[in-house]
């Protein structure tokens, strides 16, 4: 397959920027918008299917409900309240959030309605414990500058976030309670045509635009984008969950290949002219056929007491591993379906006999479903109370694979690719908020919004970059962090070199998570910690990476552990002296044989000892003013 044109097959982006807002409480109550580490309240419920006010069932929660599992809480009082366990109505609007709100839909010229109506929005995955979300409208229309281009925004809204999920298995699902009502605007953009980096840009631009506000929360998970992706003649696919610029890139890459591979593997069943495929028809019973099976997978099924069904596709043979793009196959866009009914998989004709499933399985297999050459068929394995819910998930999708790209809200990987997450939510899924009366905006709130709409990016870069004398690429880099507000607090708190506390936030702790260490593990305060530490001379620079890697690793969790652990304390010049002149003296016959080239050698003998504790500079400069010395003596 020829490289992707974006431009022939119609893409289009439209992003949805989920911003946390700064406020001293939450949008409903007067706690505290922090996470918490202990969780002394639990308790579970099983949210249940509603209909809305036109009486009809939003088609993603019933797909959510099909799942059956019971939902998990866990709560800390200094972060939560009855407000977020759902035992008690909600307080009055936040008026700080408000304000922000306005003064962002001001920034963005968005049109501010005089009354503010808040409505909500179902969610039956549990995020929510009420079960929706709340949301209010505050403005349409407007636009944002990219590039000398007007970019359109579609709304802005006020909303309440989401809880934060922490375990998710076949039965169960655990959330935290502590970011469940955190305030945060959700900004709706126009639907436009580009390249990947170019709907990097405009997201990167509407982010310094509210970090230029100074009104917004910085760091990890403070800010997600939801993608709507769509090509000609496909439905609109609602990408969730991404993070970081460069994975936006890479799911809007990927989506569009998956996409127009979803189109041509379309095109293919079309010409097949395919008959329709039916439960009573096309599903059978083959657990009997799978009793001695080696499979490995289907033998652990069985003893859970599960059944096996096979599925019948006429005129299926090789569809379902064709690959229009490299690992854009069907046969994996049903594996990824299945999995959210808590079964691990399917295989395929396609792919068998293999994975301990024989030729003789097979076989049987054929003669059971009646199968002709041409003839491809799928095998599911389950208990009862799942299995048929996912076999009509997979027959539905398979026939909207043969309309094109059905659309559906899919989850983002950290990969940069999309998993299926449920079909796309129907207009039944808003409703009236009846416990929250109207909210008015005055013309005062306005004026006051217009006040404060922030500096240009530019402007406030240029601050910035005067104030701790940074030049202009480590200025950009620490604004784009999600850093910012802790490195002005380390240089307004200390004296270390922002030039050092630029490269250790920007550069050392990325390349420390691109290693593969969590950087969720290394919270704020021990970064803090650490260069107060570094300002009384209890650490030194060096020591810095080695403890933030032991911290991302997970073999400590503070500062003070890695230290007493890891015995990384500075030492005295005398010490410093004292060691080195030992590691000479041992060392004296290497340096007779390999002369000022031993330096090399004694410099890896002493950063064993003194690695984190002294600069390998000095080190290295003290080592060669004794190996000169030695040489002369030896002379």
């Amino acid at each position: 397959m020829s490289k992707l044109n974006f431009d022939e097959i119609g893409l289009r982006v439209g992003l949805e920027i989920h911003q946390q807002l700064s406020t001293k409480t939450k949008l409903f109550c007067n706690c505290s918008p922090h996470e918490s580490e202990n969780f002394p309240i639990k308790f579970t419920r099983k949210l249940r299917l509603t209909k809305s006010e036109l009486g009809k069932y939003d088609p993603a929660a019933v797909f959510e409900k099909s799942k059956s599992k019971t939902i998990e809480y866990y709560a800390n009082p200094s972060s939560s309240c009855l407000v977020e366990q759902d035992e008690e109505p909600p307080h009055e609007v936040n008026k700080e959030a408000k304000e922000i709100a306005l003064i962002i839909a001001s920034t963005l010229e968005s049109t501010i309605f005089s009354e503010l109506y808040m409505m909500r929005k179902i969610v039956i995955d549990g995020s929510n414990t009420s079960g929706f979300q709340r949301t209010m409208l505050v403005s349409l229309g407007g636009h944002l500058k990219v590039d000398g281009k007007k970019i359109g925004v579609q709304s802005v809204c006020l909303e309440e976030d989401a809880a934060k999920l922490l375990n998710d298995n076949e039965s169960t699902r655990s959330y935290s309670l502590d970011r469940l009502g955190i305030p945060l605007v959700e900004i709706a953009l126009e639907p436009v045509s580009g390249r990947p980096h170019e709907i990097k840009n405009i997201a990167l631009t509407l982010g310094r635009l509210l970090r230029a506000s100074k009104r917004v929360a910085r760091g990890i998970g403070t800010i997600r984008q939801d993608v709507n992706v769509s090509i000609s003649g496909g439905g609109i696919i609602e990408v969730k969950g991404v993070q970081k610029l460069e994975q936006l890139e890479k799911v809007i890459d990927y989506e569009a290949k998956r996409q127009h591979g979803m189109m041509i593997i379309s095109n293919k069943l079309k010409n097949l002219k395919l008959e329709k495929i039916t439960e009573e028809n096309s599903v059978r019973d083959v657990t009997q056929i799978f009793k001695n099976c080696s499979s490995k997978i289907i033998q652990e099924a069985l003893k859970k007491g599960a059944i096996v069904k096979a599925i019948r596709v006429r005129k299926f043979a090789g569809i379902f591993c064709f690959e229009p793009y490299p690992g854009i196959r069907l046969g994996k866009e049903l594996g990824e379906l299945v999995r959210f009914f808590g079964i691990g998989g399917i295989f395929h004709s396609d792919e068998l006999p293999n994975f301990g499933i024989t030729d003789t399985e097979v076989q049987g297999i054929k003669e059971k479903l009646d199968l002709r050459q041409e003839d491809g068929f799928l095998i599911i394995a389950g208990d009862n109370s799942r299995i048929n819910v996912a076999i009509s998930s997979l027959i539905k999708r398979i026939e909207a694979a043969k309309l094109g790209v059905p659309s559906e809200t899919r989850a983002a990987t950290l990969t940069g690719e999309t998993v299926f997450l449920r079909p796309r939510p129907g207009a039944s899924r808003m409703y009236p908020e009846t416990d929250i009366p109207p909210v008015g905006v005055s013309s005062k709130e306005l004026l006051e919004a217009q006040k404060n709409i922030p500096k240009s990016w530019d402007e406030t870069l240029s601050e910035l970059q005067n104030k701790y004398q940074l030049n202009s690429q480590l200025t950009e880099q620490i604004f784009d962090s999600d850093y910012l507000d802790l490195f002005e607090k380390i240089c307004n708190d200390t004296k270390v070199s922002p030039n050092f506390v630029t490269s250790i936030l920007c550069s050392t702790i990325t390349n420390l998570e691109r290693q593969g260490l969590d950087g969720a593990l290394l919270r704020n305060e021990e970064i803090y910690k650490s260069f107060r530490f570094l300002a009384d001379n209890k650490l030194t620079k060096e020591s810095i990476e080695i403890i933030f890697e032991r911290i991302m690793s997970g073999k400590v969790s503070s500062i003070e552990e890695a230290i007493e652990k890891m015995d990384i304390t500075s030492i005295s010049l005398e010490e410093l002296d004292k060691i080195l002149s030992e590691i000479v003296k041992n060392n004296e016959s290497v340096i007779k044989e390999h002369g000022t080239r031993s330096i090399s050698i004694l410099m890896g003998n002493a950063m064993k000892t003194l690695r984190g504790k002294v600069a390998g500079q000095k080190i290295s400069n003290i080592l060669e003013k004794k190996i000169q010395e030695v040489l002369k003596s030896k002379n």
